[in-house]
């Protein structure tokens, strides 16, 4: 007996008046058909099949998940679309149907509905909620569920119901095959619901037993721009309150936003405004100043990054400053007890330990080795129009500001350059290097002055 997974993916999502399909908006960087995903592969299920429609193949080329593809090339209903994915089915699996669009289901929940699923009982997902309208109603006699009504085809009665369907479902393969032939599209939306099964299935004897999620917000599907806002809005405050709950001081926890991974060691502080992409990781007391943006990148203990930072797959070391508006591209790899300050982008940079870059200045394509200083407006001149050149500055090199450093060079330790100076040849250890044009003092210059009108 395996379980296999069936998402329906293949819908438009006409109310998010897009032209990309609704599965591939981003919650917390992530499509939302990755986060279905995502959990449900930690259900280690023997297949996943996808059922696609509506741009299916950009849907293919976004989604890297290993994954079987089915094509609902005419949208005819949720049961027709399962009936599309049903190729890797075999009647003893049991199959677990979910949606692309539903993006925080948790694990457990599915886990629940696949346990009371058996050759007797099929799972279902429902909740009670206040204000039903626009879901399916759970019908029942005698405390047991006997059928789902869609509200377009309920009664007045059946609309005051307030136990509504949320559209996930555990079956058995065999019995999925056999009542997904017998349902019909006689009803408003001239569609084959796959809700129509549970009707089909208690007269057949199989009994259909409720699931009910956590928290009402697992069931929460996508289907407009301001309800991709609240879930991401909800999505960041849950993971707020864990990183918090790890020790993590936030400043404001309304403002902080994590699209991807986020590992904190212990008395971590991160002030307000600030992202994190990718997969990121802060090491123990490690600072992060307001509206920092950090993606895919490193940063070692007793670091403090100042306010206005972006760093885009960068390592810092540990006892290091950087900031404020500083901005750490990729390939920036830091030693410890470095100073990157103000208005300095680095980028495939290596900065030895003790290193400063304090102000305004450009180092690119370089090796720093240990205990430089480099003056502010100092550029590393890396790039000839058609290559990238490599610029090092060895140990104990002091280089003076607005400095050009034309690469490939190499500054020895110890040396100094003389500020103003551009570089073009080795810089010899131990001594001064500059090249400064000769000052002039033009005797009897006068100032030009505006011509009277």
């Amino acid at each position: 007996m395996a379980v296999r997974l069936i998402v329906l993916a293949a819908g438009k999502g006409t109310r998010m008046k897009s032209a990309m399909p609704k599965v591939l908006h981003c919650l917390a960087g992530k499509p939302l058909l990755a986060h279905v995903l995502d959990t449900g592969a930690t259900l280690d299920p023997a297949s996943i099949t996808v059922v696609v429609g509506h741009e299916a193949e950009q849907v293919k080329q976004t989604i890297t998940h290993p994954v079987h593809w089915a094509l609902q090339s005419e949208q005819l209903g949720t049961g027709h679309a399962v009936r599309e994915g049903m190729d890797a089915i075999e009647d003893d699996d049991t199959v677990l149907i979910t949606y692309g669009d539903v993006p925080l289901t948790r694990a457990s929940t599915y886990q629940a509905l696949l346990d009371v699923c058996s050759g007797k009982s099929i799972g279902l997902l429902t909740l009670m909620m206040e204000d039903p309208t626009g879901y399916g109603r759970i019908l029942r006699e005698g405390g047991a569920v006997v059928g789902v009504v869609e509200q377009k085809d309920a009664t007045q009665d059946q609309l005051g119901i307030h136990e509504v369907n949320a559209g996930v479902v555990s079956i058995k393969g065999g019995s999925l095959r056999s009542l997904l032939s017998r349902i019909s599209n006689k009803n408003a939306q001239g569609e084959y619901y796959l809700t129509d099964i549970h009707e089909l299935a208690v007269k057949e004897g199989l009994a259909v037993t409720a699931v009910h999620p956590q928290d009402a917000w697992e069931v929460d599907g996508v289907n407009s721009r301001s309800q991709l806002a609240r879930l991401e809005r909800l999505h960041q405050a849950h993971l707020a309150q864990a990183l918090m709950a790890t020790g993590v001081t936030l400043a404001d926890p309304a403002r902080i936003d994590i699209r991807g991974t986020l590992a904190t060691g212990t008395d971590v502080v991160i002030d307000a405004n600030c992202i994190f992409e990718g997969d990121c990781v802060l090491g123990s007391n490690v600072h992060v100043g307001p509206n920092c943006l950090i993606s895919g990148s490193r940063v070692a203990d007793d670091t403090t990054i100042l306010a206005n930072c972006v760093l885009e797959k960068a390592e810092v070391g540990s006892n290091a400053t950087v900031g404020p508006f500083a901005r750490l591209r990729p390939g920036t790899v830091t030693d410890d007890g470095i100073r990157i300050g103000n208005f300095v982008e680095t980028k495939n940079a290596r900065i030895g330990s003790g290193s400063k870059i304090n102000h305004l200045s450009y180092v690119g394509d370089a090796v720093l080795g240990k205990q430089v200083n480099v003056g502010a407006g100092t550029i590393t001149c890396n790039y000839d129009g058609a290559n990238k050149h490599q610029t090092t500055i060895e140990d104990g090199a002091f280089i003076g500001s607005n400095t050009a450093l034309v690469a490939p060079v190499v500054v020895s330790a110890g040396a100094t350059v003389g500020a103003g100076s551009t570089i073009t040849h080795r810089a010899s250890a131990d001594k001064l290097t500059l090249t400064r044009a000769k000052q002039t003092e033009i005797e009897h210059w006068v100032r030009p002055v505006k011509k009277k009108s």
